[in-house]
């Protein structure tokens, strides 16, 4: 839920922008929710590189190389987020984005079944766990309309 509120807040900000300072490719909604998504993928990626050990909990024990694949996934997030603004290649980098999300599914279904916190310190409680699920299809959603 916060990575949607995320990706609200920028494409909101940069709609209002556009409109405030006449600045018409900010005032294509399209355009702003590509790079929402750019911007929130990067970060995300910063963070998996920043603070890995944070992120490995969601798949020691059932998966190999824990912290590589953190590290992995934080690189991957932000080269097809960069990649979302590439005219040329921005359908591949949400291709991308759409397998990473999907292969990241089922980490978010161990902390759900698992009842562990929240990747950044959200609340372990069920109802919160569980409700981030509902969210990946959003963001897949996202991603490849906003690259349409």
């Amino acid at each position: 839920m916060a990575f949607l509120s995320g990706l609200l807040s920028i494409a909101l900000l940069s709609l209002l922008a556009g409109h405030l300072f006449h600045f018409s490719w900010l005032q294509q909604w399209q355009h702003d929710a590509r790079v929402a998504a750019a911007v929130m993928f990067v970060l995300i990626g910063i963070m998996h590189l920043v603070t890995p050990k944070k992120l490995t909990y969601m798949i020691e024990g059932w998966l190999p190389y824990a912290l590589q694949l953190v590290l992995i996934s934080g690189i991957l997030e932000i080269i097809l987020g960069i990649g979302l603004l590439v005219e040329n290649i921005r359908v591949y980098a949400a291709w991308g984005l759409i397998i990473l999300l999907v292969a990241m599914f089922p980490a978010n279904i161990y902390v759900a079944i698992k009842a562990l916190p929240a990747p950044g310190g959200l609340p372990a409680k069920p109802w919160y766990t569980w409700s981030r699920l509902a969210f990946q299809p959003v963001y897949i959603a996202w991603v490849w309309w906003c690259v349409r």
